[in-house]
Formats: structure tokens, sequence, C-alpha cells
């Protein structure tokens, strides 16, 4: 028996996350192609459209475009056979990054934007990796990222981090970002809904933005699926969000929540006290 390789596994990983693998896992799955006929259609597609796939929109200032693997593979599951996700995350958030690296260093960046970073991309139907994190996020050694990962962990309450060598189901993911919208159903404002989570004013904002867009669309009568169709986000988690709203109406207290909830205009209540 070999020796493994490590470090060309890390990198054999790493290169079947990218466009071209994401394509050619597609095609062959879909069409039951062979990896050879699969790589002739992937050169056809890449000559035809190349000289005209220039005009890409732009991304927003501090977001990057990466390849993951999607959340509902299993853990186990070889990274090439598995689908992938082409996702945008946001690195840098401004002036408040500016700040933190200015006072307190690369290392409180990184733990500062990690939980946000792993929750963006659960948002978006994929799970990141250590070696995502390292490689294609941050410009570090793994290792590293090991390290921050284990300072997260000791915070009281520790962060959600749905890595994908961790995470089998995305059910405790949801369940931490109910536990942010159960907060402010209940009149908590941003600051303490982030103190308490440990989630930026951002994160918080975006969660609650989405569940008053479900709010909104199951009143008008939507379904599940075209929910997450018009939200770009995947049917768990919007059944997630129903399913709570379900939850909230069979009590007297809920159903008071999620009446205040939309006359107030739909969360503006978790705003109140502002950010600190």
């Amino acid at each position: 028996m070999g020796i493994r390789n490590h470090q060309q596994e890390e990198l054999q990983r790493l290169r079947e996350k990218t466009l071209d693998a994401q394509f050619l896992t597609t095609i062959q799955q879909g069409l039951n192609c062979s990896p050879f006929e699969a790589t002739a259609v992937l050169d056809v597609v890449q000559e035809v459209y190349d000289p005209v796939m220039t005009t890409v929109s732009p991304a927003r200032p501090g977001t990057l475009t990466l390849v993951a693997v999607a959340a509902d593979e299993p853990a186990g599951k070889p990274v090439a056979q598995c689908g992938k996700r082409t996702i945008q995350v946001t690195l840098h958030r401004g002036a408040v990054d500016d700040h933190l690296l200015q006072t307190q260093g690369p290392a409180a960046f990184r733990r500062a934007r990690i939980p946000d970073l792993l929750q963006e991309a659960v948002d978006q139907d994929a799970l990141l990796t250590r070696e995502d994190l390292a490689y294609r996020i941050f410009g570090v050694a793994p290792r590293t990222i090991s390290y921050d990962l284990a300072a997260l962990r000791r915070l009281t309450p520790a962060p959600a981090l749905p890595l994908r060598g961790t995470v089998h189901d995305i059910g405790p993911v949801l369940s931490h970002r109910v536990t942010i919208i159960t907060h402010a159903l209940a009149g908590q404002t941003t600051t303490e809904i982030c103190r308490q989570t440990h989630h930026s004013p951002d994160a918080v904002a975006n969660y609650l933005a989405l569940f008053t867009r479900v709010v909104q669309l199951q009143v008008a009568g939507y379904s599940v699926a075209q929910m997450a169709f018009l939200l770009h986000r995947g049917p768990s988690l919007i059944q997630r969000y129903v399913d709570l709203i379900g939850e909230l109406q069979t009590t007297d207290t809920g159903q008071q929540q999620l009446a205040l909830w939309q006359e107030s205009g739909a969360g503006s209540a978790a705003g109140k006290g502002g950010h600190s």
C-alpha cells in the first residue's frame, strides 16, 4: 500500500471545485456521459461561448465568487462526484472590517467573518470546507483555520459553524437562524441579538429580511417551491421558515407576535436601538 500524499489529495479536492469541474459533474450525471464525452462537450462549449461571455455583472465590492459542494451532498461522498453550487460570499464589509484589521489584526478579522461566510454559503444551498476558507477566501494554511474554528467554539454561546465535514443536514443551522428570528419577534434589538448569537448586524438584517419576504409571499398564496425560486434560496430553508410561521400561528402569543411583525413594517422593531 502506497503512502498517502495529503497535499496532493488537498489540491485534487480544490480542482474538483471549479466551474469546469461543476460542468463535468453535471453533464456526466444528467446525461449519463463518460468522463471523456463530458470533457469533449466542455471543450466545445468553451470554444463557442468564451468569446461572447466577456460581459459579466460586477459583484459588489468585498464579495467573492466561488464553487462549493451542494449542501445536500453527504459528508463522506468524494468531491468529484458531488453536485456543486456557484455562490457569492461577502469577505470584506467595508469600514467595520478596516477598523477590525487595524485594531485587532487578521486573526480577529477571520474569526469575525467565518460564521457569516459559512451561513452565507448555507443560504445558497452550499457548504464550505476548511480548505475553501483557507485557500479560496483568506489565503492562509488550513491549520490556521483550524485554530480559528477552535477559538470560535470556545465562545459562549458558540456560533453555528456549518462546515461540510461536520454537517450532515442543515437542521442545526436553520435552528440557529430561527433563534435569531424568534429573538426579533420577541422585540429584542439588533444589538442584543448580535451579542447573544455572535452574528454581525448585516447577517441578522439579512435573515430578518428573508423571513419578512417569506411571510409576505405566504400571505399572497405562493408555494414553497415558488418562494424558493423567487428568493433564490433552497426549498429546505424556505420550508423551515414556513414551519416557523405555522408554529407561531398555533398559539395566541405567536399570532400576536406575527401580527405585530407585519403591522410594524415586518421587523422594524428589531432595528430599534440601532447598531452598536
